[in-house]
């Protein structure tokens, strides 16, 4: 248990399962109040109701990244309840497989399912970050910036063959992330991203029975991360250790980018 994170609140999409739930649960151990959001209700409850357990502060919250609604009362039902936004985590998204269209080339897939996966990976991060950036400026003079830490992967800097949606998606988030970094830097924002490898994670674990002896040749350390040490660099980038950082995008896949 640490407290680099005490008085602080930060909002967490996604929270519900894989890497969302392990950042929120490590966030609460250092001492944030976290609001958790997820598309699934019984899994934000789940997570919320795992920090509540353990003596921490949490706020479940469903709804859809993709809507803008649904973003807004994210955000608003977080300040009311904690009175603040300090940090953000925008970790929700989709995979090809959730669209049907896993493995397969760009003729192949529809526009909607290309559509969705736009909608939820990419339009998600900017919806947050709008309503995040809003709430952050709006604190009381000389309370401090805040910081956001958005999720992207290793797709975001390389191409994969059958992801068409999800590598471009995943690119459109760091190059929001080191915009939203520039713009906001005077305001003392901090946007950065993460950039994961493939993670032991409800997404890849559908793949693994028919792909993971490709996968794990391809990682260098051969083996998966864990959603735990990926939340371990959200933290990081999130507290005040991070405080010159700024529009970056950290990669943590085991050496699969750089072999």
């Amino acid at each position: 248990m640490t407290d680099e994170m005490t008085g602080k609140t930060v909002l967490v999409s996604g929270g519900g399962s894989g890497i969302g739930r392990a950042a929120a649960l490590r966030l609460a151990r250092a001492g944030a109040a976290v609001a958790v959001a997820d598309l699934s209700e019984a899994r934000a409850q789940a997570t919320a109701g795992e920090i509540t357990a353990s003596g921490g502060k949490a706020l479940a919250l469903a709804g859809d990244v993709s809507r803008e609604a649904d973003v807004a009362r994210f955000v608003a039902a977080t300040v009311e309840a904690f009175g603040r936004l300090d940090g953000a985590f925008n970790n929700a998204g989709i995979s090809p497989a959730a669209v049907g269209c896993a493995g397969m080339p760009i003729t192949e897939w529809s526009e909607e399912a290309f559509a969705r996966v736009i909608a939820v990976n990419l339009t998600g991060v900017f919806l947050a970050m709008k309503h995040e950036i809003a709430a952050m400026t709006r604190r009381e003079a000389g309370s401090g910036g805040g910081a956001i830490v958005n999720t992207a992967s290793v797709a975001g800097l390389v191409g994969l063959r059958g992801s068409s949606a999800y590598v471009a998606s995943k690119h459109g988030v760091i190059g929001l992330t080191r915009t939203a970094a520039l713009e906001y830097a005077p305001l003392a924002i901090r946007v950065n991203a993460v950039c994961p490898g493939y993670i032991d994670t409800p997404m890849v674990a559908p793949h693994m029975p028919t792909r993971g002896e490709d996968i794990l040749r391809a990682v260098p350390f051969a083996r998966l991360g864990t959603p735990e040490e990926i939340a371990e660099l959200v933290l990081w980038l999130l507290s005040d250790r991070a405080s010159f950082v700024t529009g970056a995008a950290y990669v943590a896949d085991g050496g699969y980018s750089a072999a």
